[in-house]
């Protein structure tokens, strides 16, 4: 299968974000809090999409998004970002990420530009995990703007009474449900995705 890289930019797309003011319509609210504290070895694996407030540089992926993390000798994290695009072809970006502050620092940073551009801070874009399970199986990334939203799985269906508690514990914090636009996925069958945006 053919692979083509269009998360390339998604670094930058991060890194240069407006901040909270700057979103129209944007109204006042607390700044935003990750989780209390997130066990990296436990994260790392395969995470699917299940939703996401839309993005220019997802714009070409029509599907099957998924993100796959591993732990380096070095220390960070290398996260390998995947998609299907309209025609059939594999979209396919490989990044770095490194968490800031104490080993169970759920603030991370995360960059795809070229390694020789690492010195750059507009190259790191934050990751934030703000919602996790307890089982580390549905999980909300989000930065402090609150202008990127994912909610991510450990399977490609997701609990739609899970999925439910999600949204309203996003919309208690600031967050549009109705913005999240649903992901497709070739191994859920779509009368068990939740539509995002309605927590029924």
């Amino acid at each position: 299968m053919k692979i083509k890289t269009t998360f390339a930019m998604l670094a930058f797309a991060l890194g240069l974000q407006p901040g909270p003011a700057a979103a129209e319509g944007a109204t006042a609210v607390e700044p935003l809090q990750p989780i209390a504290a997130l066990d990296v070895q436990r994260y790392m694996g395969t995470w699917y999409e299940i939703a996401k407030y839309p993005n220019w540089f997802q714009k070409k992926c029509v599907g099957d998004t998924r993100a796959d993390y591993s732990l380096q000798p070095t220390g960070q994290i290398q996260v390998i970002n995947r998609c299907r695009e309209e025609d059939g072809s594999l979209s396919e970006a490989i990044g770095q990420a490194r968490q800031l502050g104490p080993a169970d620092s759920p603030r991370l940073e995360v960059r795809f530009a070229p390694a020789s551009l690492s010195f750059l801070p507009m190259v790191w874009g934050d990751y934030w995990v703000i919602d996790l399970d307890p089982g580390y199986q549905l999980v909300a990334v989000s930065e402090p703007s609150r202008e990127y939203l994912w909610v991510l799985s450990r399977t490609p269906v997701v609990d739609a009474q899970a999925y439910a508690r999600l949204l309203g514990r996003l919309e208690t914090r600031g967050f549009d449900p109705a913005r999240l636009e649903r992901t497709l996925q070739a191994a859920a069958p779509q009368d068990q995705v939740p539509t995002a945006g309605k927590a029924q």
